[in-house]
Parts: C-alpha cells; sequence; structure tokens
C-alpha cells in the first residue's frame, strides 16, 4: 500500500513530516495579513466617515426666511419640514419633490392646506445639485438670507457642501430620522462617498 507523504515510516517512531506543510503555513500566514490589512482600512474608513455620515455637524434651530426640504425617502424628512413650519421656525417650507409627480404619498405634502406657504419643485437635474440651483434661484428671487434645510443625517456634510457653493447665506442644517443597520450604513458609506467625489469634480453651482 503505498503511504501518504504526511504519515511516518512504520516502527519508526518519528513525528510525522509533510511535504506540503510549509506552503500551507506560507498561504495560512498570507491569508492572515489580508485579513488584518482589510480590517484595518474598514476600521480607518469608519474612523473617518463618522463624523462626516453618523455624526455630522446640526446646527442650532433660529428663524429663518424659509424651510427647504430636500427629496428623497424616508418621508419622516417631509415631516420634520412641516413642524418646524408650525413651531414658527420660517414663514414658507419648500419640498423637493425628487420621487416624482407620480407619488401619491407627497400629495398630503405639496397638496396639503397648511397656515404657513408650501411649494414643491421637482429638481432639474434630479440630484442634489439640482436642488442646489433651484435653492440658489428661489434665494435671489425671494431675497433669503437664511435658510433652514432638511435632510436624512447621513447626506447632512455632503448637501451643506453643495448647497453652500449657489446659496452664500446662512445655512441651518437638520437631520431627519434614517434608518439603523450595518447593511444601511455600509451602504451609505459608498454612496456618500461617491457622491462627494462627483461633487468636488464640479465646478461652480
Amino acid at each position: 500500500m503505498r503511504r501518504s507523504p504526511c504519515n511516518p515510516e512504520p516502527r519508526s517512531g518519528r513525528r510525522p513530516e509533510c511535504a506540503h506543510s510549509p506552503l500551507a503555513s506560507a498561504l495560512f500566514q498570507r491569508a492572515l495579513w489580508m485579513l488584518v490589512i482589510l480590517l484595518s482600512a474598514v476600521a480607518a474608513i469608519t474612523a473617518a466617515g463618522w463624523p462626516v455620515y453618523v455624526r455630522p455637524q446640526i446646527d442650532p434651530l433660529r428663524r429663518a426666511d424659509a424651510i427647504v426640504v430636500l427629496g428623497g425617502t424616508p418621508y419622516e424628512r417631509f415631516d420634520v419640514g412641516v413642524e418646524l413650519a408650525e413651531r414658527g421656525f420660517a414663514p414658507q417650507l419648500v419640498i423637493s419633490n425628487s420621487v416624482g409627480g407620480g407619488d401619491t404619498t407627497m400629495d398630503k405634502y405639496c397638496q396639503g392646506h397648511f397656515d404657513f406657504v408650501v411649494s414643491c419643485f421637482e429638481p432639474d437635474p434630479w440630484t442634489t445639485r439640482g436642488e442646489a440651483q433651484e435653492i440658489g434661484r428661489r434665494a435671489t428671487q425671494q431675497g433669503w438670507h437664511h435658510i433652514i434645510v432638511v435632510t436624512f443625517t447621513p447626506h447632512i456634510s455632503r448637501a451643506r457642501y453643495i448647497v453652500e457653493k449657489c446659496f452664500d447665506g446662512e445655512l441651518t442644517m437638520v437631520a431627519s430620522p434614517s434608518p439603523s443597520g450595518l447593511l444601511f450604513w455600509a451602504g451609505m458609506y459608498i454612496r456618500q462617498s461617491a457622491g462627494y467625489l462627483n461633487a468636488f469634480t464640479e465646478r461652480g453651482c
């Protein structure tokens, strides 16, 4: 019977030796180092993104010329805008209906009856930049000097950066509730980072 290279010689009492052991050891060490590097990279990215996406700068509230709610889901952001207007932080509420005119959920905001002025618009282009451009146009037309901008937490920092390109007045950023969970935040890190890179390459408003 043919013996395995890892089996000891009969009655030799010697410790088994395997011709593949050095290779297996080298592969294991390489895999271990790759895992360490990967975990270190994940930790570094998480630490760098924490103050940008998870705990962004939120500004203290005070009365402004308008409240602008940036579009998207979840819809809780629009409820935050309505609540702020009801509390008297601005005489008008402007909503970006970036989900499109066919979304009936938006009707209660855009066609509702309130004690303050509500107006909705569809951004062009269909991005945060398009929303910022509309903010800039309305600010010029209506003489806004201070606005409150509402969006969800991981979007706060990037939205501030983009809106400031189009609006040179005072900006107060307010975070609406966000989903939670590892998959959500992993997706947000990727999405918002890609959006930042794109915003950095865009010149002007």
